[in-house]
């Protein structure tokens, strides 16, 4: 077992959330789902990419906030475009590569080459690549690398 587990907590949707998110991310499964005392689901153990979370479904008390997102870091733009593609369906679309499924769960979906540019010991060059990412949704490669080169 992990050290440390995301645990989320939906009102009723953890066990269809659970399969929404295997769906979604390769090497991923539902390890089992914990009955409730009317036989629905209460608890969802499942691993996305081999990281485990636990779904609970404790009722509308509590709500999900960007103060906690999920980072997802992308080799490139098809996965980007993917990953928010099949997230955002039913969700919010953020700023800065920042998504809300339809659950109201945080993502970050963001390129590797986000890193390798923002990470260039030339500030300028990592200034434009900030702020091209400051105004976009959905992070696009081809813009990051433009601003980087003094394209945009």
């Amino acid at each position: 077992m992990q050290k440390i587990t995301p645990y989320l907590w939906f009102d009723t949707q953890a066990e269809e959330a659970a399969a929404h998110y295997t769906s979604i991310f390769k090497n991923s499964r539902i390890a089992n789902v914990v009955p409730g005392p009317e036989g629905r689901a209460m608890l969802v153990n499942f691993e996305l990419e081999g990281q485990p979370f636990v779904g609970l479904n404790g009722g509308p008390a509590f709500h999900f906030t960007e103060a906690i997102s999920f980072f997802v870091d992308c080799a490139d733009q098809a996965e980007v475009d993917e990953m928010w593609a099949r997230l955002s369906e039913g969700g919010e679309e953020g700023q800065c590569g920042w998504l809300k499924d339809r659950y109201g769960v945080s993502w970050q979906i963001v390129p590797k080459a986000l890193a390798e540019l923002m990470g260039d010991p030339d500030p300028a060059k990592a200034s434009r690549v900030m702020h091209a990412m400051l105004g976009m949704t959905k992070l696009d490669i081809q813009g990051l690398q433009d601003a980087y080169d003094g394209r945009a």
